[in-house]
């Protein structure tokens, strides 16, 4: 894989990652949960854990192209910060826009 390619993959799953605890109402998109919906304190702590997930990720991409580079706190605050922007479009819809009940 390119490291282009590569790059944009990291890019691609931090924002599919970014948005998981917000669409559905299952805890990591997989385990059903017994309350019917998951509370903003699990998709928080779910939306961290898919942070860590999407920067091992990203620090093996890293590593198979090359040397990994050492990285600062100012590198970890910047991509948890673009990871809480992933993550607007999904919070929106779950907690801002008005859904219609049948």
């Amino acid at each position: 894989m390119s490291a282009s390619a590569s790059g944009w993959f990291v890019i691609l799953l931090a924002l599919v990652s970014a948005n998981l605890p917000f669409v559905n109402q299952r805890l990591f998109a997989v385990i059903p949960l017994r309350q019917a919906r998951k509370s903003l304190w699990l998709r928080l702590l779910e939306l961290i854990v898919w942070y860590l997930v999407a920067g091992a990720a990203g620090f093996a991409v890293e590593a198979s192209l090359g040397n990994a580079f050492p990285q600062g706190w100012q590198f970890y605050a910047i991509t948890a910060c673009m990871m809480l922007v992933f993550a607007f479009p999904g919070f929106t819809w779950q907690y801002l826009v008005k859904h219609r009940t049948a």
